[in-house]
């Protein structure tokens, strides 16, 4: 089975499994330039830095989208919007499912399966794994709704492909450690916080969060994700890099060069 994976933007990734392509987050716009860029509920702004690596045209037809959420621009703008209308499939929040109003997007709960029939991968099975998209707990339901999910198919011996979505370390992780193997964990980093909206907010796993949540689920390889780009991102990428370097586990992570296909198996 042939598995890559290409870094586009942010937490936008494309992953080809045999020839059937997934694509995460669509954030497909280009850098704002002077403009800030809108990130919505709670009110905030930010400010993108860097192009996408690949076009719409380059990304070519996806069979599906797994979507984390709707609705931060950092994860769906508005290239991605006009995007996910032309795949067949997009799985992603309940709150998406009624905002989008796309008849091809399918909401799930919390570890909700959704069973996938495709001759190109057998037994393709996507799980909505929990996220928290905050660090102050009482804030969740304010921040909204967060997916992750893991990805499985036959044949899969090391375990399943997990890609946190916009989360913190928090206890729906240690339950992914006990239901799931995972050989293979894509990570939303970044240290995300809006320091203006209330103090010590965090939206995204810092470097120590990531080495805990490697610590938790023990997988084979760590890819981080959105991390760069953003001014949101409050986490160096030297200081995240140097964090990881420093734990004793820096062989297990893989650090994408955006727009290029890396193998992840064959």
């Amino acid at each position: 089975m042939k598995v890559t994976i290409t870094h586009i933007d942010t937490a936008c990734v494309l992953i080809n499994i045999n020839g059937f392509k997934i694509l995460t987050d669509p954030t497909l716009d280009k850098k704002d330039g002077f403009f800030p860029q809108y990130v919505s509920r709670p009110l905030a702004f930010s400010k993108k830095y860097i192009d996408p690596a690949l076009t719409v045209d380059e990304i070519g037809k996806v069979d599906l989208v797994l979507l984390s959420h709707d609705h931060h621009s950092d994860n769906l703008d508005k290239r991605g919007r006009a995007f996910i209308q032309t795949v067949p499939l997009v799985l992603s929040t309940k709150d998406a499912q009624r905002r989008l109003k796309n008849k091809n997007t399918i909401g799930l709960h919390d570890w909700q399966e959704y069973h996938i029939e495709t001759e190109k991968v057998k037994q393709l099975k996507i799980t909505a794994i929990p996220a928290q998209h905050t660090n102050i707990k009482r804030l969740n339901k304010v921040m909204g709704k967060v997916l992750g999910f893991t990805i499985e198919w036959e044949g899969q011996s090391n375990g399943c492909m997990y890609i946190s979505g916009d989360t913190v370390l928090f206890e729906g992780i240690d339950e992914l450690a006990k239901r799931k193997k995972v050989d293979i964990a894509i990570l939303h980093l970044g240290a995300g916080a809006f320091p203006y909206l209330k103090k010590n907010l965090r939206v995204t796993m810092n470097g120590a969060e990531a080495i805990e949540t490697a610590k938790l689920l023990h997988p084979n390889l760590i890819i981080p994700i959105h991390y760069k780009g953003w001014w949101h991102f409050k986490q160096p990428v030297k200081s995240l890099k140097n964090e990881i370097t420093a734990s004793g586990l820096h062989e297990k992570f893989l650090w994408l060069e955006s727009g290029v296909e890396t193998a992840l198996a064959e």
